[in-house]
Order: C-alpha cells, then sequence, then structure tokens
C-alpha cells in the first residue's frame, strides 16, 4: 500500500535540465576555460549540489570556494527559476489527484532548496509538498538513496510504503536503493538511458496524462 509520493523536480516535474547545461558553459566560459567536450557526459542529473560544486573546484582548479560557487551558480539561474521554468503538462492534475487520494507528497531533489521554491512558487504547486529533500542537505547524491530516504523518514512514512517519480536513471536506481517502489516518466534529456530506465522502473510513463489515468483506476 502506496502512502507518500515523493517526486524528483527537474526534468520530472520542471522542464529544466538544458538550463544547467547553459549555466555551466557560461560559468567556465567567464574564466576563459575552455568547456571539455565531455562535460555534461561526466555530469548526470543525480549530481547533488554541493557534489558538483566539489566536481566543478577540483576539475577546473577553481580559487573560489564552495560557497562561492554555489552562490554564483544559485544567481545565475534564479531568474529561470522564478520566471521561465514551466511544470510540465498535466502535472497539476496528477499532484491534486494524488491529494484527493490522501496521498503525502514530497519533493527529492538533487537541486539546492531555494531553486527548488522559487519553481514550485512560481508554479503554484509548493502546498501540495509537505517536505523538500534538497541536494544542499547533508546528504550524498543519488544514485544513493539518501535524499529519498531523508524526505520519507521527515514526512513520517516508511521506505517500502513510498512511490518515486523520476526522469533520470540515477534517480530511478536512487529510489531502488531506498527500497521504494519507482515510476519513471519520459523526459528528452534522459533519452539516451531510456531502455536501462524502464528496465529498472516498476512502471514507466510517456507522459503525466497517462499517469493520472493509472492512478485514477488504480489508487
Amino acid at each position: 500500500m502506496i502512502e507518500a509520493v515523493i517526486f524528483d523536480l527537474d526534468g520530472t516535474l520542471i522542464d529544466s535540465m538544458g538550463v544547467w547545461d547553459k549555466v555551466d558553459i557560461e560559468f567556465l566560459n567567464k574564466r576563459n576555460i575552455t568547456v571539455p567536450d565531455n562535460l555534461f557526459a561526466d555530469i548526470s542529473g543525480g549530481n547533488g549540489f554541493n557534489d558538483l560544486a566539489i566536481l566543478f573546484k577540483k576539475r577546473f582548479q577553481l580559487t573560489e570556494s564552495l560557497e562561492q560557487i554555489k552562490e554564483e551558480w544559485q544567481s545565475m539561474v534564479e531568474d529561470y527559476y522564478r520566471h521561465d521554468l514551466k511544470i510540465r503538462d498535466n502535472v497539476f492534475d496528477v499532484l491534486t489527484l494524488l491529494k484527493e487520494k490522501g496521498l503525502k507528497l514530497a519533493i527529492g531533489t538533487s537541486n539546492s532548496e531555494h531553486l527548488a521554491r522559487l519553481a514550485l512558487e512560481s508554479n503554484n504547486i509548493s502546498t501540495f509538498f509537505s517536505f523538500l529533500s534538497c541536494g544542499c542537505h547533508d546528504v550524498i547524491g543519488k544514485p544513493q538513496p539518501d535524499i529519498y530516504l531523508r524526505a520519507a523518514k521527515n514526512i513520517g512514512i516508511e521506505p517500502e510504503k513510498c512511490l518515486v517519480i523520476e526522469d533520470s536513471l540515477v534517480g530511478v536506481q536512487a529510489g531502488k536503493n531506498a527500497n521504494m517502489k519507482v515510476f519513471s516518466i519520459a523526459d528528452d534529456y534522459s533519452i539516451k538511458d531510456l531502455d536501462a530506465i524502464i528496465n529498472a522502473s516498476d512502471k514507466h510513463f510517456d507522459n503525466y496524462d497517462d499517469m493520472y489515468h493509472y492512478f485514477k483506476e488504480n489508487l
């Protein structure tokens, strides 16, 4: 019996993954650092905010502190998250249905809490969620289960009674590593891992309309 649903944010609820590619490129260009061809191959959607700062500082031998790196990234993307990024089609309907069914909802994201709140509030869906577990907290990033286990603990639901909604392979793996059921949702950014995502998930959906009808018939 599922008692809670924990959603990933970027790529899953909002179309935002391409924003981080732009920010990474701009961040390096400002320092006259050539963007490696394999930069995005080495960065996954599951890397936590802290993890990425550590990776960039070490790989590019940056003189800034980890806090300075994170603050600059956050400033660069704030306007996107506050004004430009929209929830995916039919997300609101799915969230409304899950709430009507009495399920607790939470966020489990590798992003920072500040940016997550901006995105949720600007799209008028922040009140759906009881708790936000984020990559800026003292957790190990996905595919480790920490982010999802932290969410489950804070909403008072056992992991095996939680359902995770994810778009990335490392996110699906994080949910499974947390001993949770995982449903995946198709996202263009994760298309290269689609077969592995489908195989690792308990169920896969092409869109939120299909997910809505599934929940309506099965909850």
